[in-house]
């Protein structure tokens, strides 16, 4: 038997300005968030052979701006289903209308691709992060979050692929130019996951399954791609934590297209 494409991910735009990822199937396409315009989406979905139209559901995992600014143009041109809670729904309710949104309050699936979520910690009314399989094959996405419950670790145990926050490092974050009462907010609990955070709950969750890490969100301002890189390698080597690649993902240039094999 031939090898079999089961799951496969591109992070089109990762950070404050806009954060978008594909997410494919065998035979279904699904995007995470949709944070830049639709031309800017359409544009990189062109670059992977993929027309817009082919976008079957749109998983949100909250509400700020920069995870929904293309959602009302995108919606209204190609008519994929937009995968939210009810709480996500009043905050977007002028962009999207009720017909176009499947609510989640419960596992559920989009063809043969099967998606969990857990509850994330962040400044809006409600946020998600999802587990999206196929076959034996998973990815786990998890960004803008404070911190990640612990309830949650068996179930954050090792997956194919994980696209991660690692928004700031911290010494960059206290010693730069935002005021203090941002600083406090970004460190707290309902900000986002430090390059020290993200790595701490990897080198947890990783295991013999694993192949990819892409770290994501990161501030242009209180972070780089070295920083971030070196401190989850430093992690990793020190618990003798072995995976095919770690991937920084950049605001403005869409990643190597991930994919994992059914054999």
């Amino acid at each position: 038997m031939d090898n079999v494409k089961s799951l496969s991910a591109c992070v089109l735009a990762s950070g404050s300005k806009g954060n978008s990822t594909l997410v494919e199937g065998n035979k279904t396409k699904i995007l995470i968030d949709i944070g830049k315009s639709c031309s800017y989406i359409v544009q990189l979905l062109n670059q992977l052979n993929i027309e817009p139209n082919e976008i079957d559901g749109i998983l949100i995992t909250h509400t700020h701006n920069d995870h929904t600014n293309g959602l009302k143009v995108f919606v209204k041109k190609y008519h994929p289903k937009v995968y939210l809670t009810i709480k996500m729904y009043e905050d977007l309710k002028d962009m999207i209308s009720i017909d176009d949104c499947c609510f989640i309050d419960e596992p559920f699936r989009i063809n043969e691709l099967e998606i969990d979520y857990i509850k994330t910690s962040h400044d809006v009314s409600d946020s998600n992060g999802y587990i999206v399989k196929n076959n034996d094959k998973s990815l786990v996405y998890i960004t803008d979050t404070g911190y990640i419950n612990e309830k949650n670790t068996e179930k954050l145990k090792n997956h194919d692929i994980y696209i991660m926050e690692s928004n700031h490092d911290i010494k960059m974050l206290m010693s730069g130019k935002y005021p203090y009462h941002l600083k406090q907010r970004i460190q707290g609990d309902r900000g986002h996951l430090s390059n020290e955070d993200s790595a701490k709950y990897l080198s947890t969750y990783i295991g013999n399954k694993t192949k990819y890490i892409v770290l994501a969100h990161l501030s242009q301002d209180n972070n780089t791609k070295e920083l971030a890189y070196k401190t989850l390698y430093d992690n990793l080597e020190k618990k003798h934590q072995k995976i095919q690649k770690i991937i920084v993902a950049e605001q403005d240039e869409k990643t190597d297209l991930i994919e994992v094999w059914l054999k």
